[in-house]
């Protein structure tokens, strides 16, 4: 239809060759008309490139990671890549299924967000063996070295703690994910750290462990709440799902926030001016963790052929948003005294 020759149209679609702008011109229009699309399948196999990501998260309804997912694909598309965006459900099975997927689909690099179980260690081994460079990111894997991209876990549950610590609170319930993974280790870490910096000696009763599951949360955060022979005055959650669960367990208990207890968490909830009250928040860049780790992804697909170089580790600071669940200060208990 363009009337020229089949490599006169391979440089146009590629950009490889420079083609007079007559030419280009006579291309693109029989493309339009023809509807054509190259087979990048095809092409892959010729190539060894099909110049697409994949990435993995565990719930990409937890408001987090679909900020992640976004600013990666952004800078893929800068530097000429496609993003695949698959869903994990937090299980170390379905985590392994998609990963194979995403092999099939000769993805050139994984960013992984890896499930709260066992065995993404080995799953990762079994990429980086064939030749697919993975960066992790907000979640580090225990036993393997890999790059990774997230936030200062410790420094920013410090930071959270020690917010609720200014406004008078001392007995502080912390609401943790699987305390098998790096990052709420971390986090645990710091709570422990700014209670201990402001003399309160950390409480094993006041650290509430649950899985990644907000039914579980509620359930725990109720049992505890409904028989503790003492209150906590505040909350901390470690975690975006803790956080919406924890909200709901001290509901269900009766009890509001600020003014029956504190609250703080880990993660943006929820648009802040549509949540009432307006949740404090220890909030992660999401934006740049998800460009940053696109970024090295891509530079260790374009090294790959050379020599090896280190692991790559970007830890990245936290934001303190104070809004209304925290707002009200710690008020002591008035003990009478008897007379005599």
């Amino acid at each position: 239809m363009a009337g020229v020759s089949v490599g006169t149209v391979s440089h146009v679609i590629s950009s490889s060759v420079p083609v007079s702008e007559s030419l280009r011109r006579k291309v693109l229009a029989a493309i339009r008309t023809l509807d054509y699309h190259p087979n990048h399948i095809a092409r892959s196999l010729k190539t060894r490139s099909t110049r697409t990501l994949g990435i993995v998260v565990p719930d990409m309804t937890i408001p987090f990671f679909p900020q992640v997912i976004r600013s990666a694909e952004s800078a893929a598309r800068r530097l000429g890549y496609s993003l695949i965006a698959v869903n994990s459900d937090d299980d170390s099975a379905r985590q392994e299924e998609v990963l194979s997927l995403l092999r099939s689909q000769r993805v050139e690099g994984v960013l992984l967000v890896v499930a709260s179980g066992p065995g993404s260690a080995q799953q990762i081994l079994k990429l980086t063996r064939s030749g697919i460079p993975v960066v992790c990111l907000d979640r580090l894997p225990d036993g393997v070295d890999v790059d990774s991209v997230c936030v200062d876990d410790c420094s920013a549950a410090e930071m959270g703690v020690g917010h609720l610590i200014s406004r008078g609170h001392r007995r502080i319930a912390i609401v943790t994910g699987p305390l098998t993974l790096k990052n709420e280790q971390a986090r645990l870490r710091g709570c422990k750290a700014a209670l201990k910096r402001a003399g309160v000696t950390p409480d094993k009763s006041l650290v509430w462990e649950a899985k990644l599951d907000q039914q579980e949360v509620v359930r725990i955060c109720k049992q505890h709440l409904l028989t503790a022979r003492q209150r906590p005055s505040a909350l901390f959650s470690t975690n975006g799902v803790t956080g919406l669960g924890a909200l709901r367990g001290m509901a269900a208990c009766g009890l509001r926030t600020p003014e029956d207890i504190a609250f703080a968490t880990f993660d943006e909830l929820t648009a802040e001016d549509i949540f009432r009250p307006s949740i404090t928040s220890v909030v992660q860049p999401a934006q740049e963790i998800g460009c940053r780790a696109a970024e090295i992804l891509i530079k260790r697909i374009q090294e790959k052929e050379g020599a090896p170089v280190s692991k790559i580790e970007i830890r990245l600071p936290a934001t303190l948003k104070v809004r209304e669940s925290s707002s009200r200060p710690s008020v002591a208990p008035v003990v009478a005294l008897a007379s005599g």
